[in-house]
């Protein structure tokens, strides 16, 4: 279907974007991406954003699982293969400890609006998700990271995350709220009074005070929050960076593949590679028409059911593949790789083996 290679896009890329529909496979992708990426002598670590035990179940870990720092996971390849999975709150608490200074950083973390805010506000998720993705981009120990994103409507959120971050930050309601104490009591008198008494009213004093706390303890740490979340929009659209979507043959995951391609574009971002997995196979090359031939002069017997079988799968095959096409130019990939239907669920390394084989044709 195209020229490149998903194994070159692998070879060029420093950070490699896995993103598709839930339950069309992108977790154990991203997981076989990597393990391709330490086959050929990279150094990768692989990181999923979603908290469910995927990515350890494809890596055939125990109940231990994996946490925000990389873990190594041995196995024989010439490169190293390592694996993360985002925890929002250590994230956060490991950016203000490294960039605050000690005594701002106890305010901080011992902030009730901050605890609550990094378990339950929208959006914090997300945006710890870009700046995982920067600690690790800068990371010496790693020359590819691999990111196993949510499903592509949540995805789409971590991409716009930065830009969400710096309209926070240049909000004139944040600026009132960070200027230092000596002049907070007249911004807010004169300019968000009223909102404060009301948020008063509903959330409680208390809250309102934490919120003014933190904001107030905060100071200072924006401009690098700044800076980090314009580096990681740039770096979003940097060539050694690749999108690759994950898709099924279904009608939907497949319109849902050619929504995200689009949404990229939009944004100047390119779609490297489309995977589609769970692909029917074509038993045979040419027309079917022989065996219902076959089929018919047999009726009832053995022969009879391979055959009918064996056009099943044709047809099958055929449809697949008709609503492949429109899909394929549709994401302008430009590398498409088919996966076929596999007898077993992928729960350990011999399993993403398999996997990696048929994503760049060898181990």
């Amino acid at each position: 279907m195209t020229s490149e290679h998903l194994g070159d896009v692998i070879a060029a890329s420093t950070v490699l974007i896995s993103a598709g529909s839930g339950g069309v496979g992108k977790t154990t992708t991203a997981a076989a991406i990597a393990l391709a990426g330490a086959r050929s002598g990279r150094r990768v670590v692989v990181v999923t954003i979603d908290p469910a035990r995927r990515l350890a179940d494809a890596l055939g870990l125990g109940p231990g699982g994996l946490t925000d720092e990389p873990q190594l996971i041995d196995g024989p390849w010439p490169g190293e293969l390592w694996a993360a999975m985002l925890d929002t709150q250590a994230t956060f608490d490991a950016l203000v400890t490294r960039h605050a200074t000690p005594e701002q950083a106890d305010r901080i973390l011992a902030n009730g609006f901050y605890r609550n805010m990094v378990s339950s506000l929208s959006g914090t998720q997300e945006y710890m998700a870009t700046e995982k993705l920067h600690q690790l981009h800068g990371d010496p120990r790693f020359d590819l990271v691999v990111v196993d994103t949510p499903p592509t409507r949540n995805a789409l959120d971590v991409i716009e995350a930065p830009h969400t971050l710096s309209r926070f930050l240049d909000h004139r309601l944040y600026r009132m709220l960070v200027t230092p104490s000596r002049r907070m009591g007249r911004a807010v008198g004169v300019a968000t009074a009223a909102f404060v008494r009301t948020v008063s009213k509903v959330a409680g004093g208390a809250v309102v005070d934490d919120a003014i706390e933190f904001f107030r303890a905060f100071e200072g740490l924006e401009d690098g929050f700044r800076q980090r979340a314009v580096e990681v929009a740039a770096l979003f659209r940097e060539e050694t960076t690749a999108f690759v979507l994950v898709t099924s043959p279904r009608r939907d995951t497949l319109e849902e593949a050619a929504w995200f391609a689009a949404q990229l574009r939009q944004r100047d971002m390119v779609v490297r590679g489309l995977v589609v997995n769970r692909v029917q196979p074509r038993p045979i090359d040419g027309p079917a028409d022989r065996f219902r031939t076959m089929s018919a002069q047999h009726r009832g017997t053995d022969l009879a059911f391979l055959c009918d079988t064996l056009v099943e799968q044709c047809v099958a095959a055929d449809h697949e593949r008709s609503q492949l096409d429109a899909t394929v130019a549709e994401v302008a990939a430009v590398s498409v790789t088919l996966v076929p239907i596999l007898g077993t669920d992928v729960h350990d390394i011999g399993g993403l083996e398999q996997i990696a084989r048929h994503l760049v044709g060898r181990a």
